[in-house]
């Protein structure tokens, strides 16, 4: 089988579901993660804690730790700022915070799900998006596919991570041979160290 192109950049997405939101829990399973799977990007993304604050300053401390590792906040651009982390993901009703982000001097991805949504956040200056779902996920409607994705990415010049049901080598496989600039996902890093076939 042909080999995984490692120029793809991973982008590690949590969930409380695999970090929990005990503080030192928290800390040792993403060290943990970030060593074993090595992404280039990093999101703190957890709608239901209430200590959101504190275990973003102990994710940016923890990307801090790994060279050439950038570091998001999810949704909130002024926490990011204040914390110096690389960056903030903005969820799809945000786009009227792109420029607001930049001008604080953060890298800016947003989640999108249409071209027309890429294109906008091209126009607005986002450095990245997310597009999904590609393949299937739980609850997040009919996947794209790659075709539509090759499409798109003979449309737009904005960097573009794959997302959505992209947890293991046979997804990785069909992403490989197309311009991509990389893929994010949560249960992709929530497994051991994959071995290449």
């Amino acid at each position: 089988m042909p080999e995984i192109d490692d120029s793809m950049k991973k982008y590690l997405i949590t969930s409380p579901e695999f970090y929990t939101d005990t503080p030192e829990i928290f800390r040792e399973k993403l060290r943990c993660q970030i060593q074993t799977h090595q992404p280039e990007y990093a999101l703190f993304r957890d709608k239901t804690t209430s200590n959101y604050a504190l275990l973003a300053e102990i994710f940016v401390s923890v990307c801090r730790e790994f060279q050439n590792l950038k570091s998001f906040l999810h949704q909130d651009y002024i926490l990011a700022q204040k914390l110096s982390a690389t960056g903030v993901h903005l969820s799809s009703i945000q786009f009227d915070e792109i420029v607001k982000a930049k001008e604080n001097n953060l890298e800016v991805i947003i989640s999108t799900h249409t071209h027309e949504e890429v294109a906008l956040a091209q126009k607005l200056g986002a450095d990245a998006v997310t597009y999904s779902p590609i393949f299937a996920s739980p609850n997040k409607g009919e996947p794209k596919g790659i075709e539509d994705l090759k499409i798109l990415l003979n449309k737009c010049d904005i960097k573009v991570f794959a997302l959505g049901g992209i947890v293991g080598f046979e997804e990785e496989r069909q992403l490989k041979d197309i311009r991509i600039y990389g893929f994010a996902s949560i249960r992709y890093f929530w497994t051991k160290k994959k071995v290449k076939m």
